[in-house]
């Protein structure tokens, strides 16, 4: 074999990457991975640093929590799901805890075990390593032949682009997957950032940064329609709003015009409104001769009383034996719905993970091999798929990259 050449070249040293080298040398293949820094930055900020590895469930539920491609991906899940992950961790060495929702975590707590598993795994097979910066793919007519790096020319006779999203550019995501995919005449779907926070207008999320909101229901819509209703925790910031309820609507939201969106809290939601009525009578009782700024704590958080109290245009230092009827259904109103004026999602520098990427429709599901150039795959981040929070776009990384591996110059399509 010529030593300049290998079977399989993979661009890109993250979790998807990693593993489809390791089933590409797995089944004998030459295989490299190219990168510019091999320290698998952003595994090791995933899951808060304690890396949520999966999801344990099924397939069904893996498809339903991805936002975009998740039909997609029957054909990888089916031979590499969250069972396959675990299984592959657990029997190279590594502990599993299974938490709230499903989430899959190392017991140990630490990311870096599953990163250094991973390479472990792949020395041992004796995957090789170049530490450089790819540049450009070679291609022969409709057939991909190599990848010109910064140090020169390296061949193969398959390719499989690995490089990730947009987010967190300082992991070592910088798009350029794209530039290989549009220079093999793919279709890249516009990316945007997605599990991110969402900014709002005005000044009182800066009075209210910090503060967290744990079951509450926060709404989107479209005109009628609703594009996302979910319950859960939220947090103010300085610049409007994040945390989990946040992060999820983002995805649902992130392509749609925020000057046609109407997000909204429901901050009682196991009340219905009648019921909650009830429940502000019985404190106006209780508290009748009090102004009804001092009036509201066994509702709310200190911090939010006077910014429901402005929103439902009732004055502050208003004794709650003066507020007539038609103010305390106001009042009722304002807390099953309390207006957010939100105006757009925060960079793609600061997203989890990235919507968009090369068009479905130009892959083959079952190989991640493109329908454009013989012997070219994509997998992970860099296709135009992603899921909620919970372990399931690690999932995706690590069942795409398998495809990729394991179906690599078997010369089959679908």
């Amino acid at each position: 074999m010529n030593p300049d050449k290998y079977d399989v070249i993979v661009i890109g040293a993250g979790p998807s990457g990693m593993m489809a080298a390791i089933f590409a040398k797995g089944r004998g293949l030459s295989t490299t991975v190219i990168d510019d820094d091999f320290h698998m930055k952003k595994l090791l900020l995933t899951g808060k640093g304690r890396c949520n590895l999966t999801n344990n469930c099924n397939v069904q539920k893996i498809v339903l929590n991805t936002v975009r491609g998740g039909k997609f991906l029957y054909s990888s899940l089916s031979e590499f799901s969250s069972a396959e992950i675990m299984g592959f961790f657990t029997e190279r060495g590594d502990n599993l805890v299974t938490e709230r929702g499903g989430r899959v975590f190392p017991a140990s707590g630490k990311s870096h075990d599953i990163a250094k598993t991973l390479i472990s795994e792949a020395e041992k097979l004796g995957v090789t390593f170049i530490q450089d910066r790819a540049k450009s793919l070679i291609f022969d007519e409709d057939k991909v032949s190599g990848v010109e790096i910064g140090s020169g020319s390296i061949y193969s006779d398959a390719v499989i682009v690995a490089t990730g999203g947009l987010s967190y550019p300082s992991t070592g995501s910088r798009g350029e997957g794209y530039k290989f995919a549009r220079r093999a005449g793919h279709h890249v779907v516009d990316t945007a950032p997605s599990l991110v926070g969402i900014v709002c207008r005005g000044e009182f999320y800066k009075r209210l940064s910090g503060l967290s909101l744990r079951n509450v229901e926060l709404s989107v819509k479209k005109g009628k329609k609703q594009l996302f209703l979910e319950r859960g925790e939220m947090l103010f910031t300085d610049f409007g709003i994040s945390g989990p309820l946040v992060l999820s609507a983002s995805a649902y939201v992130t392509y749609e015009n925020f000057k046609e969106l109407e997000f909204s809290i429901d901050l009682k939601p196991a009340l219905s409104w009648e019921v909650l009525d009830k429940r502000v009578i019985r404190d106006f009782v209780k508290y009748s001769n009090r102004e009804l700024q001092n009036g509201l704590g066994d509702l709310l958080p200190k911090s939010m009383i006077p910014e429901v109290i402005v929103t439902a245009e009732i004055e502050p230092n208003r004794r709650i034996n003066e507020i007539t009827a038609e103010s305390r259904r106001k009042l009722v109103d304002t807390l099953k719905s309390f207006p957010l004026s939100a105006k757009g999602t925060r960079s793609i520098s600061e997203a989890v993970v990235t919507a968009g990427g090369v068009d479905l429709k130009e892959i083959y599901p079952k190989t991640m091999m493109s329908k454009k150039i013989s012997e070219l795959y994509f997998c992970g981040e860099v296709l135009n798929i992603d899921a909620l929070t919970g372990g399931y776009n690690l999932t995706i990384a690590f069942s795409t990259g398998a495809a990729a591996g394991r179906n690599v110059l078997k010369g089959e399509l679908k």
